[in-house]
């Protein structure tokens, strides 16, 4: 008698409808050498070269040779979170087009493990994973860019992080000059970190060398595990929770949960949509300050504190249940809310940049602002933080050829 194998089965999912993706990026002019036209927020210079590669060895080959006659490298996804100087860029940017997913595992037991090219659009696959069943994106859906830069800054939102699903990356390591693996173990996650993020500025992840706007290893492919489910992970951002009317810690459908999520970014203007200005940023420009509990003591009763997921250490993998001692995490909008600056506001009446009227961590070009005006902009909340709260911000996006 033939036995029932149990792992390798698993139901279709109910809803066998597409799940449509929304907008990863704003490049409608493929062409364009000027970066202003491949980024979210329309600010950038002209590029002195832009690859757009077509694959994996035509991105390494491209850096390797960049790197060899030391020229500066940019390796540019969705545009999403680039703050470029509107100077030329005196070097290489390096545009990956390759939109490759590959199944690699699939049973009921074990899930599903899938490997995704870097340019991969983000929200495409997320939408991908909805429809067929795989757990644990959901609630990720809408953020713009691409898959590769998912791990860089370990994206997350509504109590949820790629961490949770990542299990390896391919990589080029500019250091070596090879495609090696590094595992999820070997990317010290943490809230909007990783090594592959602070090799762009910390000489002692690359022998003493800084790499730039690009770092030491740059994402070829992702791989992913995941479990079958037609429910989502558990709900876990109490604002959610109350646009689902549910609790956290629930599970519910998730198409429901990925339409949720998305109704509430849209209505923070954080989906990409060309006809509303609010959308042309980088998203959130400051992370949540994690400061001392002796810091967020001397914050109003009323000011947000949420404990802070410690960063795993090398050889370790993140544990959501791990918090950092002795420190707290609390909301950058609302320092920035009750330190005077409301949505909408600019430096001065006729500025091209402000905040966002819906949202005050999106700083926002609303229609010919320069890279000068988004800084000044940025600087302007940034030491208005400081001055009435002594906690510094620290900006979310790469800021390429300036400084804050």
């Amino acid at each position: 008698m033939e036995q029932f194998d149990s792992c390798a089965y698993f139901p279709p999912p109910s809803d066998t409808s597409p799940v449509n993706a929304v907008a990863s990026n704003r490049q409608h002019n493929p062409h364009s050498k000027t970066l202003r036209d491949w980024t979210t927020l329309g600010v950038g210079g002209v590029a002195r070269d832009l690859i757009r590669a077509t694959t994996e060895d035509e991105i390494v080959e491209t850096i390797r040779e960049a790197d060899d006659a030391d020229t500066p490298v940019l390796v540019l996804g969705g545009g999403s979170n680039l703050v470029i100087s509107d100077n030329p860029f005196d070097g290489v940017v390096v545009h990956d087009t390759r939109a490759i997913e590959d199944v690699t595992h699939d049973t009921g037991c074990g899930g599903v493990v899938v490997t995704v090219s870097a340019g991969y659009e983000w929200d495409q696959f997320v939408a991908l994973a909805v429809q067929n069943g795989w757990m644990g994106l959901e609630a990720l859906s809408g953020i713009p860019g691409t898959v590769g830069a998912a791990p860089v800054q370990n994206i997350g939102a509504y109590g949820h992080e790629v961490s949770s699903v990542l299990a390896s990356i391919r990589v080029y390591d500019r250091l070596e000059k090879r495609r090696r693996t590094l595992f999820l173990s070997d990317l010290e996650l943490g809230y909007r970190t990783s090594i592959l993020k602070r090799s762009t500025t910390e000489p002692l992840l690359s022998d003493g060398r800084t790499w730039g706007p690009t770092g030491r290893w740059v994402v070829l492919e992702v791989e992913f595990q995941m479990h079958h489910a037609s429910l989502s992970s558990p709900i876990g951002y109490s604002e959610l929770a109350r646009r689902l009317d549910t609790t956290i810690g629930e599970r519910l459908d998730a198409r429901v949960v990925r339409d949720a999520v998305l109704d509430l970014r849209r209505a923070k203007s954080m989906v990409l949509d060309d006809n509303n200005r609010n959308t042309y940023s980088a998203g959130s420009f400051f992370t949540n300050p994690i400061i001392p509990e002796a810091e967020a003591a001397k914050l109003p009763a009323e000011a947000p504190r949420f404990p802070a997921r410690a960063t795993a250490a090398r050889g370790s993998a993140p544990d959501e249940t791990v918090m950092e001692p002795g420190v707290v995490k609390t909301s950058a909008a609302w320092l920035i809310n009750h330190a005077g600056f409301e949505r909408g506001y600019r430096v001065h009446a006729d500025a091209a940049a402000s905040l966002s009227t819906d949202h005050v961590l999106a700083l926002t070009n609303r229609g010919e602002a320069t890279t000068d005006d988004i800084a000044a902009l940025a600087r302007t909340v940034r030491d208005g933080v400081m001055d009435k709260w002594g906690i510094e911000l620290v900006p979310e996006p790469v800021c390429v050829g300036w400084k804050l």
